[in-house]
């Protein structure tokens, strides 16, 4: 049986008994509202860059963030939010991923319509929720779970083979920011840094040639965290998705 996202944090709170977790993490106040998407799913074009997988990631339930954006570090962050509507709003609320900048009257989050819909108790609450724009809600980071996946690597579309290289950084597990990423010169033997573009996009200019490897820094960790091998091939191919073997 595969249960529903929205409950999925609080069993692992109760089987793994991690109260750090479950008890410690304070809730911050704030608003939350809505944009519109003709199929309920978030939009490829928001400001991480992560294109399709910001529209379809975590089932659609995306938010474009303002104060949490940081700029671009927060993209992928997970967080749970929940309304204040006693007789409106579901206990836990929804999970949803930071996949793109939005700001709007004093709201932390600009949720996709499969995300703000998980905010009511039953259908007929959420549609209630809806006709208000604005709800008052609570918010707090919680871990992103990608089971069966260690983090991965697409090749920017904006790319140009083989100079211009750039990275989009997908499917970040836990609580970590990806703060630096390196990609390594295996002829002049040196890590090389790369630019945060925007969002979740770092680039390199006169990127090396051969098999890459790669090594990215997170927030809250000391050191690198390097691919076991090389992650992206001498023919690296614009559009298209690789294994880091890079595991938080």
């Amino acid at each position: 049986m595969e249960l529903h996202s929205k409950y999925q944090v609080g069993l692992a709170c109760v089987l793994l008994l991690l109260p750090a977790l479950c008890l410690s993490q304070g809730f911050t106040d704030s608003r939350a509202t809505y944009y519109s998407t003709p199929d309920g799913y978030g939009t490829p074009s928001g400001a991480c860059g992560y294109g399709d997988y910001g529209r379809t990631v975590n089932y659609g339930m995306v938010a474009g963030v303002s104060g949490l954006w940081r700029g671009g570090a927060g993209c992928g962050a997970c967080y749970q939010v929940r309304c204040k509507n006693s007789r409106l709003c579901d206990s836990y609320g929804t999970m949803v991923v930071a996949t793109d900048y939005g700001a709007g009257d004093r709201t932390d989050f600009i949720m996709s319509p499969n995300g703000f819909s998980k905010l009511g108790r039953n259908p007929s609450a959420s549609a209630e929720l809806k006709k208000y724009g604005v709800v008052d809600i609570e918010y707090r980071r919680v871990p992103c779970t990608y089971a069966g996946y260690n983090v991965k690597i697409k090749i920017h579309e904006s790319s140009r083979y083989p100079d211009y290289l750039a990275l989009v950084i997908l499917y970040v597990p836990g609580m970590k920011d990806v703060t630096a990423v390196e990609i390594y010169d295996s002829y002049r033997h040196e890590w090389k840094p790369m630019r945060r573009a925007y969002g979740a996009v770092f680039d390199i200019v006169g990127a090396p040639r051969g098999p890459l490897m790669l090594r990215l820094q997170f927030s809250g960790r000391t050191g690198w965290v390097q691919s076991t091998k090389s992650a992206i091939p001498a023919d690296w191919k614009i559009g298209t998705s690789y294994d880091s073997q890079v595991r938080v």
